[in-house]
């Protein structure tokens, strides 16, 4: 299936694909032979990034019509599912089956396929991003090939596989890590004051599975502090806890959005995939409405990097719509903003107004500047090239990847030419 791409845009609606056309091959072989005539070529996932990451002058290719898959190897520990798979889908299947994944973003209608190639991650101290549970990737490269990697058989090789960014090839299936179900409650507390997170933040982060901090910069506390528990290994907190107060309505992280759109909270029981989530896979996500930013940093300036931040306070407060802390575990994945140390997300859900943002973006970014913080790749940032390149040791070897897997540029466009140019 293929179509002209007119008016197509990303879900925020702050990028649009000029792209000639729109493919949506319905098996791997049409994939194949997509690929192979393309002259230029980017994969698209749902759409929620927010920086131009699948701009191209070329043609667009979309994965999410390809037979749906969702392979358990019980003996393995692993799943083997479609690229194009939606989160929200597989968290359903895998917990019909007696299966979890080990972690969830905040918003389950994401791709599997798109959340791995950017480093998207959910929150705990534990829990690296979703790519860590990544064992086994099957693309399509540039001349049309299906290659299969494993990690088993190219330990260190592997790590530049997966936080790809679509400019090895077309993922077309991935092999994930799981675990047996489990069932999570959740708890929402109001107004933790942000002395208390400074003095108590390894607490408060190692205090769940999942544990989601927001402000809204307005004053100097947590809006709401998300705190996410497995159910069966310990009994509800108390109603006061680190100086705020636990919520005793069901609540929306983003001020004004309705409470129902939001997974269930209060402390009653439900599988993981309902509520590691912050958002129902059957409303629409956050506020619609919105732009967003994400940096990380190492979890030792996270204090530090709160203070540094409250400074511009008065920058931030009118153009927030509600920022997020997050503790997301190291791991060795050579394009993750989380490679090789622990980090702390500082996410900002922006107005709708790329004008008024973008100046207020470049202050952040110069107020994290001393804790070479690491901008998530599918949100907005303005991190010149060359300090970018200098925060990712391995950024090379991802190049010199690239150059062996696509050597005419085929995955190339303006984004990664600017922030991955081939290597002389």
């Amino acid at each position: 299936m293929t179509q002209a791409p007119a008016g197509l845009a990303n879900w925020a609606g702050n990028v649009s694909f000029a792209a000639g056309r729109l493919h949506k091959p319905a098996s791997v072989a049409e994939l194949q032979r997509l690929v192979a005539g393309s002259a230029r070529l980017r994969p698209l996932g749902t759409g929620h990034s927010f920086s131009p990451l699948a701009q191209v002058e070329g043609d667009l290719v979309s994965v999410a019509r390809l037979p749906m898959l969702v392979e358990a190897d019980r003996a393995a520990g692993t799943v083997t599912v479609s690229a194009g798979l939606r989160y929200g889908q597989l968290a359903a299947i895998l917990n019909s089956a007696g299966l979890a994944l080990p972690n969830l973003a905040s918003l389950p209608h994401i791709s599997v396929a798109g959340s791995v190639a950017t480093g998207t991650h959910g929150s705990g101290d534990r829990n690296g991003c979703l790519s860590t549970a990544v064992t086994a990737v099957e693309l399509v490269t540039a001349g049309g090939d299906l290659l299969q990697f494993r990690r088993e058989a190219d330990p260190a090789g592997f790590d530049g596989l997966v936080v790809a960014l679509g400019a090895l090839g077309v993922v077309t299936r991935l092999t994930l890590r799981t675990l047996p179900a489990f069932s999570v409650a959740q708890f929402v507390y109001l107004d933790l004051p942000y002395e208390q997170v400074a003095a108590q933040f390894d607490q408060i982060t190692g205090s769940g599975y999942s544990v989601s901090m927001f402000t809204d910069w307005r004053a100097q506390r947590m809006t709401q502090t998300w705190l996410k528990r497995v159910a069966d290994r310990s009994g509800p907190p108390p109603p006061q806890w680190m100086g705020g107060i636990r919520a005793g309505q069901q609540l929306n992280p983003v001020p004004g959005m309705p409470g129902e759109h939001a997974t269930t909270q209060l402390g009653l029981p439900g599988p993981w995939h309902e509520r590691l989530p912050h958002f129902r896979p059957d409303f629409t996500p956050s506020a619609g409405a919105e732009l967003q930013s994400e940096y990380l940093i190492g979890r030792e300036h996270a204090i530090a990097a709160l203070a540094a931040l409250d400074g511009i306070r008065s920058l931030l407060a009118p153009v927030v719509q509600i920022s997020e802390l997050r503790t997301v575990a190291a791991d060795e994945l050579w394009l993750s903003p989380c490679y090789q140390r622990e980090s702390v997300a500082y996410h900002f859900t922006w107005v709708p107004s790329p004008a008024a943002v973008m100046p207020v973006i470049e202050q952040v970014e110069a107020t994290l500047a001393g804790y070479a913080a690491r901008p998530h790749w599918g949100k907005l940032f303005a991190v010149p090239p060359a300090e970018l390149a200098a925060r990712y040791p391995r950024l090379d070897d991802f190049r010199a990847k690239m150059g062996q897997l696509d050597p005419a540029g085929k995955f190339r466009n303006e984004f990664t030419d600017s922030y991955l140019p081939p290597l002389a």
